[in-house]
């Protein structure tokens, strides 16, 4: 966005004038027909996948060098190993410290860090959320996810600050780390599964590593953007002042960054709670290994529990750290009483006792109502959608060779996103073809596109009423807020529940983990549109429906494509989940990759595969919002 905010005033103007627009017309006419044309001519049968492409073998070979050499190489005696140690032995510390506080205690302690941080309501909603975990008979469950979360979330902080900070006083260095964030944050969480296995083998290392390397670019960016954003003028009188650049750093930037250093904090806990429950396939404690069984045995119930347990953990973690970004000066001959007493509740011996509470019994017989019921509609639903659109465009897609493909993107791109997104994006749809995994990966492409497809649709409509009816908007925002925070598995329970398992069931549970940013950043952008000009439209005698067609969705395309960016990242994400409940293609390689040791190779070229899709899209999708400039 910032590419595209300092560009002059003409070169945005430009490519909106009616002769461009034809001109575009035209070739992207040409272009059509060209494309249409080739694929008729050179259209094949589709093949399979190649069982033993030389990217496996490569792959593969890796691996055996790796389990070879693990306990002689250098870089494994005094690197890899150690610190697989050092991260697990400060789980434990931090597991065993928080464990040893018992119920009672730990309730006690993030009560009073609640009260000092964000004031008595914050407080009162760390207590209940805590004593929440105890009633729905998770607590050890929760414990270690919270261990997990924590641990990678200080190791997030400690790297991502400092190289943040970095990025922002030093511009190559932000230059160089901005595309290697960028594939990080493309690639699904699955397919960090695989490398992190092979090096720091099963267990909470390698899920606390894995967790790292998915939250940390987040610590980075918000990190870079709030101390590029500290004022000029306030750096200026500092130095002139005689502040040394140390002086500058503790004394003006960080203090000035400190709302947006702790929103870091904020969203990187949101993202490694998301990553650590995905990571019980790789034997890491905690509540996805709840709702891993549940998922084996279709059990909607037991998976509500832990998803609801998760929702609450995130909800808490949220408040906390908000508040302590909000809340700007604290009355310390309260606080340090509040403390003191917490210490004394935590050594206390107070039985950890509740009542069990569990909402597994009503959520399997309504999925069981549901089923009954519907099964006739939704079977319709599965079916229609399957025969008019996914298994179309998935025939279209894998009967077109890959060089055709590889050139359409190449010319769409040019079009629509620049020669630099173009370049790109058919660098990483030739490489798909140079892994050995074409096929699988036009299948994967197809069932992202019907699920994009879908997700805006919905997405678009939902955002529009929830922009223009304030009342909506104030209903869902609590319901966007739980969808965004539950963990992607429990999504596929109701899916496989509903539709059994299939692509369709990966589609279903794509679209409803996506809709929700989606929603959001649908409904800000019409939101952010200038209430003069709709002031303008509506005087000027436009219906709503004009308003909205000629004026709101005009003026919001950039948070439409930036919406539509997002969208397609988040159901490329969970299309690759869906390969657990019988998706296949590329999710289905991701999982045998990690789960079976004669796949590895194949599973780690689908994850380059899936990095190389996310890219494709994402490029085409950011490149065409640059190239047209803001609305």
């Amino acid at each position: 966005m910032t590419a595209v905010l300092t560009r002059p005033t003409s070169d945005v103007a430009e490519p909106e004038s009616p002769r461009r627009r034809a001109t575009g017309r035209t070739v992207s006419g040409i272009l059509i027909v060209a494309t249409v044309v080739a694929y008729l001519v050179f259209h094949t049968t589709a093949a399979a996948d190649a069982p033993d492409a030389a990217a496996f073998r490569f792959l593969g070979d890796v691996r055996d060098w790796v389990d070879a050499n693990r306990d002689t190489h250098p870089v494994f005696l005094y690197g890899v190993n150690y610190l697989r140690l050092g991260v697990r032995l400060l789980v434990d510390v931090v597991r065993a410290a928080l464990a040893g506080l018992g119920l009672a205690g730990l309730v006690a302690i993030a009560g009073a860090i609640a009260f000092v941080l964000g004031g008595w309501r914050t407080a009162l909603l760390a207590v209940a959320g805590l004593l929440g975990f105890g009633l729905l008979g998770l607590w050890p469950e929760s414990v270690d996810t919270l261990a997990l979360t924590l641990t990678a979330v200080l190791l997030s902080v400690l790297i991502g600050v400092p190289l943040g900070i970095l990025a922002a006083r030093v511009r190559w260095v932000g230059a160089a780390l901005r595309p290697l964030l960028d594939v990080m944050q493309i690639l699904p969480t699955f397919a960090y599964l695989a490398p992190m296995t092979l090096l720091f083998l099963i267990g909470s290392p390698a899920a606390v590593v894995a967790t790292l390397i998915y939250a940390v670019p987040v610590t980075i960016r918000i990190t870079e953007l709030g101390i590029a954003g500290v004022a000029p003028s306030a750096v200026e009188a500092a130095t002139a002042l005689g502040s040394t650049r140390r002086q500058l750093l503790t004394k003006v930037r960080l203090p000035m960054a400190r709302p947006t250093l702790v929103l870091a904090v904020n969203q990187t806990i949101m993202m490694a709670l998301s990553m650590v429950v995905v990571t019980a396939l790789i034997d890491a404690p905690g509540l996805g290994v709840n709702i891993l069984r549940a998922l084996e045995r279709v059990n909607v119930g037991a998976a509500f529990d832990a998803g609801l347990a998760i929702v609450i953990m995130a909800i808490v973690l949220d408040r906390v750290t908000t508040a302590a970004a909000r809340r700007r000066r604290r009355d310390w001959r309260i606080a340090v009483p509040v403390l003191a007493a917490a210490a004394v509740i935590a050594v206390l011996p107070i039985p950890d006792g509740l009542p069990r509470i569990s909402f597994a019994k009503p959520v399997n017989d309504l999925t069981s109502w549901v089923e009954l019921h519907w099964y006739d509609s939704t079977e319709g639903l599965k079916n229609t959608i399957s025969t008019v659109l996914l298994n179309p465009l998935e025939n279209l897609l894998v009967t077109t060779p890959w060089w055709l493909f590889t050139l359409a993107v190449l010319g769409f791109g040019l079009l629509v996103a620049g020669w630099r997104a173009a370049l790109i994006a058919g660098a990483a749809a030739a490489g798909l073809s140079a892994l050995g995994l074409y096929q699988h990966s036009m299948q994967t492409l197809a069932t992202v596109l019907v699920a994009t497809a879908l997700t805006m649709l919905l997405g678009i409509a939902a955002g529009v009423l929830s922009a223009r009816h304030d009342r909506l908007a104030a209903i869902t925002r609590p319901v966007l807020d739980a969808a965004q925070t539950m963990p992607s598995f429990v999504y596929l329970l109701p899916a496989v529940a509903l539709f059994g398992a299939s692509r369709f069931t990966a589609i279903v549970a794509a679209v409803i983990y996506a809709v929700p940013p989606v929603v959001r950043l649908v409904e800000r952008g019409i939101r952010d549109v200038p209430a003069t000009v709709v002031e303008a439209a509506l005087s000027a005698g436009s219906t709503p429906r004009q308003l909205l067609w000629k004026v709101q969705l005009p003026m919001a395309r950039g948070g439409l494509l930036l919406a539509a960016n997002q969208g397609i990242v988040m159901v490329l994400a969970m299309v690759v989940v869906g390969g657990l409940v019988g998706a296949g293609a590329l999710g289905y390689d991701v999982v045998a990759g990690f789960s079976q040791r004669e796949d590895f190779g194949r599973g780690l070229a689908a994850g380059l595969a899936i990095v190389l899709l996310g890219v494709l899209l994402d490029r085409l999708t950011q490149g065409f919002h640059r190239a047209k400039g803001p609305s």
